[in-house]
């Protein structure tokens, strides 16, 4: 069964970057308590990622957690070392959590993993947002198309009301 809003988010292991250590960590963990709006991305330092997604989120953080968002976090059929890197070339600081799902457990048990092989790019995630409450997903938003609107900062700041 595909996930859908009113599913438990997936408890499996990902990779992140503690104290400069890759680490692992549970999805359980890092997404089951509070309010957390998780942007899932096909990859790392590509184009639309990083010109047009994950830029949205970081200039609207604070704009987030004054709506109640405990928690951003962004994730990538990446590694951690990667994800790290690329937060850091983004600014995320402490305000985005990268997290590195490097052999794509998390994008499996979403279901939502898709193949770029066309673009020299192998099974990556598909391009969403999702806004999760206490490890329940109460809003999904993936893209359709290519481009970011569904998954856009604004939409899930309009959601969020």
């Amino acid at each position: 069964m595909a996930i859908a809003v009113g599913s438990k988010v997936p408890d499996v292991e990902v990779k992140v970057i503690r104290d400069g250590k890759n680490e692992s960590a549970q999805t359980g963990e890092l997404l089951g308590t509070g309010k957390v709006v998780l942007v899932g991305v096909p990859g790392a330092f590509t184009p639309t990622c990083s010109n047009q997604h994950l830029p949205g989120f970081v200039e609207h953080t604070e704009e987030l957690f004054g709506k109640g968002v405990d928690r951003i976090a962004c994730i990538s059929v990446n590694d951690a070392w990667v994800m790290d890197a690329w937060g850091q070339a983004q600014g995320v600081g402490e305000d985005i959590l990268m997290i590195g799902d490097g052999n794509g457990a998390f994008s499996d048990a979403m279901e939502l993993t898709v193949d770029l092989a066309g673009a020299g790019l192998g099974r990556r995630s598909a391009r969403y947002a999702a806004i999760i409450e206490d490890g329940v997903i109460t809003s999904l938003n993936v893209e359709a198309n290519p481009g970011v609107d569904a998954s856009s900062c604004s939409t899930v700041l309009a959601t969020l009301g």
